[in-house]
Order: C-alpha cells, then structure tokens, then sequence
C-alpha cells in the first residue's frame, strides 16, 4: 500500500504558509478573521438560565462555559470544589466548636438550623440533670457527653450538612 506523496502538487495548497487569503477565512493573509463577538447578550440564554450582559460570565451550566468566573445565584457562597455542591453559609469550625463545648445546650446543631435535634439534646441535658439525684441521670449525662462528642466530630470533618441540605464551608 502506498501513501499519497503531500509534495507531489495534486494535494490542497496550504493557504497558511503561502501567505494566501484562506478561502474559509476570508481577511489578513495566512490568518482567520477576527473573532467578533455577537450582539446582545453573551453567552446566549440556554438550559434555563437567564441571558446576561456580555462581559459577564456565569459559574457553571453548559452555556456559560468553565466554572469559576463570576457570581452563581444558585450558589451564593461558592462551591464545593470537589463534588460541586452548593456550600452553606455556616462554617465546619464554628458548628464544630458550639458542639463541642455546648453541646449539651444543644448550640451546634440550633447554628446549624437543626432544631429537632438541638431541642433533643437540651431535654436530654435537663433531664439528666433534674435524674442526677436517682444516680440514673449521670448514665443519661455520660450517654449526652458521647452523642456531642460524635456530633462535633461529624460536624468538623463535613459530615453534617445545615439546614437547607448545604455543605458546611471550611
């Protein structure tokens, strides 16, 4: 088998190295038009999103291109970097800390919005101590210290989420 000799004068000119206008791009010789960009908004609403001003581009969605640039609505406090998950305004260090020192007050998780769980653990803390004087309250308060202990180490390394189903920031 052989192969077409690309020397030989039957292939297409190379309108580049010859200095040529392109015939595909019409203008400077040996090089495209230049890029203009379209009227209007940029880059076009698509997929849902609203069409902003050019000059503007919007994190994420497939018509705004690489993530990063500008402000998402849908995520006001930026993203997870890893997983792309909106994140909360609330903080692992912060949850973290009111759990662990006033835990039993049920303060991380009242932070956090999870007020279920933080009314839980301040009956639980009242009701250890008003059982305290029948000796089965200081089982009740050992068992507080460990659900605390647990929840400020789940809220540290991310494994809480607030209120609304966000992930904590760092």
């Amino acid at each position: 088998m052989s192969y077409p000799d690309p020397y030989d004068g039957s292939q297409q000119p190379d309108w580049h190295a010859t200095g040529q206008p392109s015939p595909e791009f019409p203008g400077t010789p040996g090089y495209p038009a230049p890029y203009v960009p379209p009227s209007g908004s940029y880059p076009p609403a698509a997929a849902g999103y609203p069409a902003m001003p050019y000059g503007q581009p919007v994190y994420g969605g497939p018509a705004y291109g690489a993530p990063g640039f500008g402000f998402d609505p849908t995520a006001p406090y930026g993203r997870d970097p890893y997983s792309g998950a909106p994140l909360s305004d609330k903080s692992k260090i912060s949850a973290g800390m009111l759990q662990l020192f006033l835990g039993g007050f049920g303060a991380g998780r009242f932070y956090l919005g999870h007020n279920g769980i933080a009314v839980a653990q301040l009956i639980t803390l009242i009701l250890g101590w008003l059982l305290a004087l029948v000796l089965i309250g200081y089982l009740i308060l050992f068992c507080l210290g460990i659900w605390v202990l647990v929840d400020a180490i789940m809220m540290f390394t991310g494994g809480v989420r607030d209120s609304r189903g966000f992930t904590l920031r760092n």
